[in-house]
């Protein structure tokens, strides 16, 4: 029976069998050291006057057995004295090699995957939906998904993408689930998705990119200051989980473990007015990206909440917080900026109307939303958060397109 290497480190004197594919292969006075690559880890296996493992090469697939000796030089502190190793698929040469360009990389993607960086950045990915799922579910929340195609904007309509539909009506792909979410506060309550959203972002930054997957939430009679309090909890947990789960992959990547384990609520908070202040900008002035990283650098790397931003620089849901801004919030992260937007809904008929007229809307495309309003309507508040975005952050990431498998950009749509 074969065991994963993670099991086999710890099996000393045994003997035992693995498999997997050859990261490494060198030969050296008659012996050939592999090291083995599974899901779980890496493994060091030599085999001595073995013919069939001379003919091993980079990415080969094997099947090896062997007895487990502990060895401090070694990965993970043993290796495998090969007595067995049949080749399964003998691969061809391998064409990454040593200081490749980023965008060679990018473009043998399928391959890339195999990297030890990528395969650690993307077990800490699965474990961030796993505790997005149980930070809710311990909180009594639904899951609920809402359409892909969509006749509504939502973050604005220059970042729509058009599908041919069998409708005469335009189609696009969901920016948000958020109109629809509305919906289904009035019977659930408590709502949360995890779902790939699309924006056409005409930005080409370290951390746009046009597919990516979104986790979002609603939920109904909550105001705009539970809505702070529930994403500083979920950041915290999803950070907590991820040391537990991911410290070896983190230590890995060379993430400072300590900004994750020295989180605590509350986060800062600095409104736009204080904002522009502190940058020297005026306002109506947007901040971008790169402000936002040197923004949360200068105030030491923690969390921050910018809250009550100008009314027209946001979505026309936004419940306003007087004449001039709106109850809305983004949190910034370390070395990211923008992480999660969010803001209490607009719960009034004539409240909505009259956003609508400001912000130019048809009100014809926008009658089931409108309906909301009308029947039973009540303050809630909702969010949404990047995954990739926050995967940059808690791996420590240059760049969003190595927190997702197959980047999709308005420049990358293969492999």
């Amino acid at each position: 029976m074969f065991i994963p290497v993670t099991e086999a480190l710890k099996s000393n004197g045994k003997t035992i069998k693995i498999r997997g594919w050859a990261h490494r292969v060198r030969e050296q006075k008659g012996a050939v050291f592999i090291i083995l690559r599974d899901s779980s880890g890496l493994m060091q296996c030599i085999f001595k006057d073995s013919e069939e493992a001379k003919k091993v090469t980079i990415e080969s697939s094997l099947e090896i057995e062997g007895v487990v000796k502990e060895d401090p030089r070694a990965p993970g502190g043993a290796e495998i004295a090969g007595t067995n190793i049949k080749i399964v698929g003998l691969a061809e040469r391998f064409p990454i090699t040593k200081d490749q360009s980023e965008e060679f990389l990018r473009d043998v993607r399928h391959l890339w995957v195999r990297s030890q960086k990528l395969t650690n950045i993307f077990k800490i990915r699965s474990s961030v939906f796993q505790a997005i799922r149980e930070f809710y579910t311990a909180r009594g929340f639904y899951e609920i998904q809402s359409p892909i195609f969509t006749t509504n904007a939502c973050e604005g309509a220059t970042t729509l993408f058009e599908v041919k539909y069998g409708k005469p009506e335009k189609v696009y792909l969901a920016q948000s689930w958020q109109l629809h979410a509305e919906a289904l506060i009035y019977s659930l309550e408590k709502i949360f998705t995890i779902a790939p959203s699309f924006r056409a972002e005409k930005s080409r930054t370290i951390r746009h990119l046009s597919e990516y997957w979104h986790h979002e939430a609603e939920v109904a009679w909550m105001d705009f200051e539970g809505m702070l309090k529930l994403e500083e909890e979920l950041v915290i947990f999803v950070a907590k989980y991820v040391l537990e789960k991911n410290e070896q992959e983190l230590k890995a990547l060379g993430k400072d473990l300590e900004e994750l384990r020295g989180l605590k609520a509350p986060f800062q908070r600095m409104t736009y007015e204080e904002m522009l202040k502190e940058m020297g900008k005026k306002w109506g002035d947007d901040i971008t990206d790169a402000e936002e990283r040197e923004l949360v650098k200068k105030l030491g790397n923690k969390p921050i909440f910018l809250t009550h931003f100008p009314r027209e620089m946001k979505a026309f849901y936004m419940k306003p917080a007087d004449k001039k801004t709106v109850l809305a919030a983004d949190l910034l992260l370390s070395g990211v900026g923008e992480v999660i937007g969010g803001s209490q809904r607009i719960d009034k008929l004539e409240d909505l109307t009259e956003a609508m007229e400001k912000f130019g809307l048809n009100k014809k495309d926008y009658e089931w939303y409108i309906d909301l309003q009308k029947y039973g309507s009540v303050p809630h508040s909702g969010f949404g958060l990047g995954i990739e975005r926050l995967v940059m952050w808690l791996t420590g990431s240059a760049h969003i397109m190595d927190t997702i498998p197959f980047p999709r950009t308005m420049d990358r749509i293969k492999p």
